[in-house]
C-alpha cells in the first residue's frame, strides 16, 4: 500500500510539470480520436466503464457473414507450385534456362544472372466434387477440398518478407498501421469480456519476420491490438498470482492501481489511460478464463487423435486445436503464425523438396481437422478461415551470385501466389483466378493484397472505402487508397 501511495503522490507532482502541461495541453486530437470509440469521453462514469464502451461492438454497414476470423499465416512463403497451382508445362521446362521475358526488368531477392526452370516436386491430382488441383504434400486437406475457395492469381507490391506481411496485414509496408485483427475487434468489438478480442498463437520457433507489428494495433488504441497466448507454462506470462499472493488481494491491488488511473484521467483526459484501466481490468478476468480455455486435458481422444496433438505439446497442431476453442469462446479474430517456410534451398531443410514436405506433414492434419470440426459443431458457417502467406516462389530454381543452390529451392515471388479461405461466407469448392502455363503471372482474375483485405472485412459487415479511423488530420483505413471486394468469391 506505500508503494501506491508513493505511486499516487509521484503521479500527482507529475501531473504538475511543464512536460505535462503540453501533453495535456494537446489531448484534443486523441479524445477526438477516440470520440466514436467511447462515446463521450468527459462523463463522470466513463472511466468505470472503460472496457464495456471500449469493446463494445460498432454497427456494421451490412448484415455480416463471418462472425469470427481465424487467420492462419506461413510465414516464410510455402510454394504454391508445390502445393496448389499445378502447371504440367513447367516440368517439360525443368532444367532449361528461364525465358528472358521474366528476368528483363524484374528485381528478386536472390536471383542474378539466368537461372533454371524448376518443375514441380509434388504428384498432382484433382480432389472433391469441384474437382480442385491439390498435391500429395497435403492428403489430409485434400479430403475437405470441397469446403474450400482458392485464390490462385493473389499479387503483393514487396518481396521481402517483413515489409510483405505489414503489407499484408496492416494494409501498409511501413509500421505504424493497425493490423487486420484489430481493425477487426475494432469494428465488431468482443463477444467474451472475459478474453481477448483478439488472441495471437505463435509456432515455429520465432516470431514473424516483421515483429510483433502484423498483430499491432498502430494508432487504434492499444486495447485493440493481439494478446499472444503460450501453449507451454503460464498461457500468458504473469496470469498465475505470484508466491503470497491471492486473489482477493490481487483485486485489491488492481482496484487501487486503477483509482489512480481514474484521478489521472479526470486530469488530463488522455484516452489511453482507459485503455491501461480496461487491460487491468480484463488481466484480472484472463487469470481465470484463459488456462481454462487453453486447457485441452477434457477434450475426447478423437478430437486430439484428429489434429494429432498430444496436450503439453507447443506446437502449431495445438494451435489450431487452440484456434477452434477460442472462437468457440466468442474469440472474435485468432490469428496463427507458423515460422519457417521459406524455400530458397540453401539446406537440407529450406527447400521445396523434404524441407516443405516436412512443414507439411506437421501442418496439414490439424489444418484438415480445423475445418472438419468447425464444421461438425456448426461453427464453420460463421467462422472465416484464411490460410496464406507474404508472396509466392518462383518458377525458376533459385540461384546466389549465379551459383545454383545445393537443393532445389526458388526465390521468393510477388506476381503470383495462392491463398485459400474456407468457411465464413466464401463459395465451397470454388477455384478464383489462374496463373499463365508456367506459374509466373496472373493471366486472369488477379487479386491483390488490398483486394483480400476489402473482401474480409465485407464477409464480416463492413464497406473498406467507409470503415476509417481519424488519425493525424485524415481517416485511415485498412485498404488505405486502394481494393475492391472479390465477389466472386462470396456465397
Amino acid at each position: 500500500m506505500e508503494k501506491l501511495l508513493k505511486e499516487l503522490q509521484h503521479a500527482d507532482l507529475h501531473s504538475q510539470t511543464r512536460r505535462h502541461f503540453l501533453q495535456s495541453a494537446g489531448f484534443g486530437l486523441g479524445a477526438l480520436g477516440l470520440g466514436s470509440l467511447l462515446g463521450s469521453c468527459g462523463n463522470s462514469n466513463a472511466e468505470t466503464s472503460a472496457t464495456a464502451e471500449a469493446m463494445g461492438a460498432k454497427i456494421p454497414q451490412f448484415a455480416p457473414k463471418a462472425k469470427r476470423v481465424i487467420y492462419i499465416h506461413m510465414a516464410g512463403a510455402p510454394s504454391q507450385l508445390e502445393l496448389f497451382d499445378y502447371k504440367p508445362e513447367l516440368e517439360k521446362y525443368h532444367g532449361k534456362d528461364c525465358p528472358a521475358e521474366f528476368l528483363e526488368g524484374k528485381k528478386f531477392a536472390f536471383i542474378q544472372g539466368v537461372p533454371k526452370m524448376l518443375g514441380p516436386q509434388g504428384k498432382f491430382n484433382q480432389y472433391g466434387q469441384s474437382g480442385a488441383w491439390m498435391s500429395d504434400y497435403i492428403p489430409y486437406l485434400q479430403t475437405v477440398a470441397d469446403e474450400i475457395t482458392f485464390i490462385k492469381a493473389m499479387h503483393t507490391d514487396q518481396f521481402n518478407h517483413a515489409p510483405a506481411q505489414l503489407l499484408l496485414h496492416t494494409g501498409s509496408a511501413r509500421l505504424g498501421r493497425p493490423s487486420l485483427g484489430a481493425w477487426s475487434v475494432y469494428g465488431l468489438g468482443s463477444e467474451n469480456q472475459n478474453l481477448p478480442g483478439f488472441i495471437v498463437l505463435a509456432s515455429g520457433g520465432r516470431q514473424p519476420d516483421a515483429g510483433k507489428s502484423v498483430y499491432g494495433s498502430g494508432f487504434l488504441p492499444s486495447v485493440y491490438q493481439g494478446v499472444q497466448c503460450r501453449t507451454g507454462g503460464d498461457p500468458v506470462l504473469y496470469v498465475t498470482d505470484p508466491n503470497g499472493m491471492n486473489r482477493n488481494m490481487r483485486k485489491q491491488t488492481i482496484e487501487a492501481i486503477n483509482e489512480i488511473n481514474k484521478q489521472t484521467y479526470n486530469d488530463v483526459q488522455d484516452p489511453e489511460i482507459l485503455t491501461r484501466i480496461s487491460q487491468y481490468e480484463m488481466a484480472f478476468r484472463m487469470q481465470m478464463s484463459v488456462p481454462e480455455v487453453m486447457d485441452v486435458s477434457k477434450e475426447p481422444q478423437f478430437i486430439l487423435d484428429m489434429y494429432g496433438v498430444k496436450p503439453g505439446e507447443g506446437t502449431f497442431a495445438m494451435n489450431c486445436l487452440l484456434a477452434r476453442k477460442l472462437v468457440e469462446n466468442d474469440v472474435r479474430f485468432v490469428q496463427l503464425f507458423d515460422w519457417g517456410w521459406d524455400g530458397h534451398g540453401t539446406t537440407a531443410g529450406d527447400n521445396v523438396e523434404g524441407g516443405l514436405r516436412n512443414k507439411c506433414r506437421l501442418s496439414d492434419k490439424p489444418v484438415a481437422a480445423l475445418i472438419q470440426d468447425l464444421k461438425m459443431r456448426g461453427l464453420l458457417d460463421e467462422t472465416l478461415i484464411i490460410w496464406g502467406a507474404e508472396f509466392g516462389r518462383t518458377p525458376m530454381q533459385e540461384n546466389r551470385n549465379g551459383v545454383v543452390m545445393p537443393y532445389m529451392g526458388r526465390d521468393h515471388h510477388l506476381e503470383a501466389f495462392t491463398m485459400w479461405m474456407a468457411g465464413g461466407g466464401v463459395k465451397k469448392g470454388y477455384t478464383h483466378g489462374e496463373t499463365d502455363e508456367l506459374g509466373y503471372y496472373g493471366v486472369k482474375d488477379r487479386v491483390h493484397v488490398h483486394d483480400l483485405q476489402a473482401t474480409i472485412l465485407h464477409l464480416m459487415g463492413f464497406d473498406h472505402e467507409k470503415f476509417t479511423y481519424p488519425f493525424q488530420g485524415r481517416n485511415f483505413r485498412l485498404t488505405d487508397t486502394e481494393g475492391k471486394v472479390v465477389k466472386n468469391i462470396i456465397a
